[in-house]
C-alpha cells in the first residue's frame, strides 16, 4: 500500500511541475499503463474529495470536459463556461446543416445526411498508444474502427517531377528502398564496411538487402519489383501476371520532395499504425462526455475577466451572450482550458511570470477543407480505401474516408494545410474561393476531380472565434510556469504537454490539474 501511495505522489508532483506528458512517460516507465489495455490513467481521489468546493471550468473542449467529468466524480460542484453554442472546442465534426463561423464569414454545411457523411475538421485520428483517449472510449462505450493513415495505393505528387504526374505510393516506396539497398549492397561487396562486418555478417547483410530491397539475386542490382505493382493496373487483378512497372528514375526521386518526410510520415510514433477513429465521427467522444456532464455546461458564456478572490479563491466575470449581460461567479478553483492565443486577450491579475508564459505560446494556424463527392471515385478507379495522398501544392494532403466503403457517396478531406505560407494564401481567400482552388489543385492528382465534387466546407483555425489557432507548436509548448497554478487557477490543454495537437495531451493535462486540485482540497 505504501508503494502505491508513493507512486501516486510521484505522479501528482510530476503533473504539477512538468505537465501531463511527464505523467504519461513516468507511468509508462513504471509499467502502470499496462500493455495492450486501453484505459485512462485517472486521478485517484476519494468520492467526497470536493465536498463543499466549487470549480469553474473555462471551456467545454476535450480538456474541460475531461476535468469536469473527473472532478464531478469526486464530489466537486462544477460549472462550465463555454463561449460558443456547442461543446468540443477544436474537436469539430461537421454534418448536414451545421455551420462554421470564422471572424469574417459563416458557412452552412451542405452535405447529404448519413452515418458516414461527416468531416472531422479538427482531430481525426487516435494513435494506438494514446491510452487515455482510448480508455474513455472503452469506458463510455464509444465504438472504434480502423483509421488508415498510410495507404500504398494512395498518391505522391510533385508538380515539377515525373512530368507533374502523380505516382502511386507503392512504386515510390518500393523503388526508393530498392535503389538504396542496391547502393548499400555495392558498398558491402567493395569491402567498404569491412571494419564493421565479419565475413558471416557480410553475407547476412547482403541477404537482408536482397530481401528488403527486392534486388536481383545474381548481381544484387535493383531492376524493379512486383512490389511496385503492374503496368496498366492499380493492382494485379488478372489471371496472369502482367509486366511489372518500370523503375522510377532515381534522379527524379532524389529531386522530388517525397523522401524528405512524406514517405516516412507513418514511421512517427504518433502517426504509425495502428490508428483508430470513433465510428460516426470524432465528436462521438464529446457526445459521450456530454451525456455525463452536459447539464453542467453554460453556453454562450464569454469569459471577460479572471481574478483572484480573497486568500484562496477566484472570480470570473463573463458575458452571457444570450442576454447581453455580464455576470460574475466565484469559486474555490478555476480550471482554465482557454487557448493561450485567446487567454492573453482576457483581463486578469495573473503573476508577471504567468503572463509571460502565456505570451510565449504560439499556434499553428492550419486549415482543413472537406468535400462531398457524388461517387467514391477513389475506390472505383484507384482502389484507394482510406489513407492520404501527398502533393507539394498548397493543399498538401487529400484524405480518403476510412469508413463507409462502397457507399454511393463519400466525404473526403480535400486539403489539410499547416505550412505558414500555404495557409496564408488560403486564409486570405473567401470560403467559396478556397473550395475552387482546392478543387483545381486536387485535379492534378485525380483527373476530373472538380466534376466529382458536389459541396464543401473549410475551417481556417486561426480565424475561428475563441480558438485563434489549431495547436501549440511543439517548439513553444508551455513553459514550466504554466504547469503550476496561479493562485486558484489551474491551466490545462494540449499546449501544456509534450503532445501538442493531440486529444491525449488535453486529457493528460486535465488529469494533472484534477489531481493537484484534489490534493489541495483534501489538505484544506
Amino acid at each position: 500500500m505504501e508503494l502505491q501511495l508513493t507512486k501516486r505522489t510521484l505522479l501528482q508532483s510530476a503533473g504539477a511541475f512538468a505537465g501531463g506528458g511527464a505523467v504519461y512517460r513516468i507511468m509508462d516507465a513504471l509499467g502502470m499503463l499496462g500493455t495492450g489495455a486501453a484505459h485512462a490513467a485517472e486521478p485517484e481521489l476519494p468520492q467526497d474529495a470536493g465536498a463543499g468546493k466549487r470549480v469553474l471550468v473555462l471551456g467545454a473542449g476535450i480538456a474541460g470536459l475531461t476535468a469536469t467529468y473527473q472532478l464531478s466524480q469526486s464530489g466537486f460542484e462544477c460549472v462550465v463556461l463555454e463561449a460558443t453554442g456547442r461543446p468540443g472546442g477544436r474537436s469539430l465534426t461537421v454534418r448536414a446543416g451545421d455551420s462554421v463561423t470564422e471572424l469574417d464569414s459563416r458557412q452552412t454545411v451542405d452535405f447529404d445526411s448519413g452515418e458516414n457523411m461527416y468531416a472531422n475538421m479538427g482531430p481525426a485520428r487516435i494513435p494506438h498508444h494514446h491510452r487515455t483517449v482510448l480508455g474513455y472510449c472503452k469506458r463510455f462505450g464509444v465504438p472504434l474502427e480502423m483509421f488508415t493513415n498510410d495507404n500504398r495505393a494512395a498518391l505522391f505528387h510533385n508538380k515539377d517531377r515525373f512530368g507533374g504526374s502523380p505516382m502511386v505510393a507503392r512504386r515510390v516506396r518500393t523503388d526508393v528502398r530498392g535503389y538504396l539497398s542496391e547502393l548499400l549492397a555495392k558498398a558491402v561487396n567493395r569491402n567498404a564496411l569491412d571494419d564493421a562486418l565479419t565475413g558471416d555478417e557480410k553475407e547476412r547483410v547482403l541477404g537482408l538487402l536482397r530481401s528488403y530491397g527486392s534486388l536481383d539475386p545474381d548481381d544484387l542490382l535493383y531492376k524493379g519489383s512486383a512490389r511496385a505493382g503492374y503496368a496498366g493496373a492499380t493492382v494485379n487483378q488478372g489471371m496472369e501476371k502482367g509486366p511489372i512497372n518500370d523503375k522510377l528514375d532515381f534522379s527524379e526521386l532524389l529531386r522530388s520532395e517525397f523522401w524528405e518526410y512524406k514517405i516516412n510520415f507513418a514511421e512517427g510514433l504518433n502517426q504509425g499504425p495502428t490508428m483508430l477513429q470513433p465510428v460516426g465521427g470524432m465528436d462521438r467522444i464529446v457526445e459521450a462526455f456530454m451525456q455525463r456532464v452536459g447539464q453542467l455546461v453554460r453556453y454562450e458564456s464569454e469569459v471577460r475577466e479572471i481574478r483572484h478572490a480573497g486568500t484562496s479563491g477566484a472570480r470570473v466575470v463573463f458575458l452571457d451572450r444570450a442576454s447581453g449581460k455580464e455576470e460574475a461567479l466565484e469559486a474555490d478553483f478555476v480550471v482554465c482550458t482557454v487557448p493561450a492565443s485567446v487567454l492573453r486577450g482576457i483581463s486578469n491579475d495573473f503573476s508577471t511570470e504567468t503572463k509571460a508564459a502565456i505570451d510565449s505560446i504560439q499556434y499553428n494556424p492550419s486549415m482543413k477543407i472537406g468535400f462531398q463527392a457524388r461517387r467514391r471515385f477513389w475506390e472505383d478507379e484507384h482502389a484507394i480505401y482510406g489513407g492520404i495522398s501527398w502533393t507539394d501544392q498548397d493543399i498538401t494532403q487529400i484524405w480518403y474516408p476510412a469508413g463507409g466503403f462502397h457507399e454511393p457517396k463519400g466525404i473526403l478531406m480535400g486539403a489539410y494545410i499547416w505550412d505558414d505560407d500555404a495557409y496564408a494564401r488560403y486564409e486570405a481567400m473567401s470560403p467559396a474561393r478556397r473550395l475552387e482552388s482546392a478543387a483545381e489543385e486536387g485535379g492534378r492528382l485525380h483527373q476530373g476531380y472538380g466534376s466529382e465534387l458536389e459541396s464543401g466546407v473549410s475551417v481556417a483555425w486561426s480565424k475561428v472565434p475563441y480558438q485563434l489557432g489549431a495547436w501549440a507548436t511543439s517548439s513553444t509548448t508551455a513553459p514550466a510556469e504554466l504547469r503550476k497554478p496561479d493562485g486558484a487557477v489551474y491551466f490545462t490543454g494540449e499546449h501544456m504537454t509534450d503532445l501538442p495537437g493531440w486529444q491525449e495531451g488535453s486529457m493528460l493535462s486535465a488529469h494533472a490539474a484534477v489531481s493537484a486540485i484534489g490534493e489541495r482540497a483534501l489538505a484544506n
